[in-house]
């Protein structure tokens, strides 16, 4: 059987400071939730990207939330409005 060999995403480097952000976060806003949502979906069966899988599932913990809970809670917020557009951005990011 062949070994399988860690990849690096090509959102690596942004996505590790978003992640480092949101694990200093002990009130989160709308934002973070938005953005953990985003990153636990870009790398749930990514084969690579370990630290930030593993730091991702620290989060939920630190706010003491499932991923279920997570992302019930981000649809409400996306029904509501558009989070990234709101602070400027002019692209949501979800590649």
């Amino acid at each position: 059987m062949a070994e399988s060999k860690d990849q690096r995403h090509p959102q690596y480097t942004k996505d590790r400071q978003i992640a480092n952000e949101l694990l200093t976060q002990t009130a989160p806003k709308n934002r973070d939730y938005a953005e953990l949502g985003r990153l636990i979906i870009r790398y749930k069966d990514f084969v690579g990207a370990r630290d930030i899988q593993a730091d991702l599932l620290k989060v939920l913990n630190n706010w003491q939330l499932t991923e279920e809970v997570l992302f019930a809670k981000t649809r409400d917020i996306h029904a509501i409005g558009k989070v990234y557009m709101a602070e400027g951005e002019g692209q949501d990011d979800w590649a």
